[in-house]
């Protein structure tokens, strides 16, 4: 298995299935695992919150009682990435 690990220094890629160790091969392919376990996690709770903010968007777009004049919408902002091969 091939992973690709990204950092300030640039990327890297290893493939697990030549560790000679296997109690590190196996720890190594946990991790891969569990990393991707949380992407996917992350993925759904993306789809998840676009889902919410459209339905809040088309809930508040008639309610111009709620209209109020801010500086800056409150935004946030997420750019963590992991990439698995196979």
């Amino acid at each position: 298995m091939i992973i690709t690990i990204n950092n300030d220094d640039g990327s890297t890629a290893f493939d697990v299935n030549n560790i000679s160790d296997d109690s590190i091969k196996q720890e190594a392919t946990v991790i891969v695992q569990k990393v991707g376990n949380l992407q996917i996690i992350i993925e759904a709770l993306d789809f998840a919150s676009r889902t919410h903010r459209a339905n809040l968007e088309e809930l508040l777009k008639d309610r111009e009682e709620a209209i109020v004049e801010t500086d800056e919408p409150e935004t946030i902002k997420d750019e963590s990435k992991v990439v698995k091969k196979s």
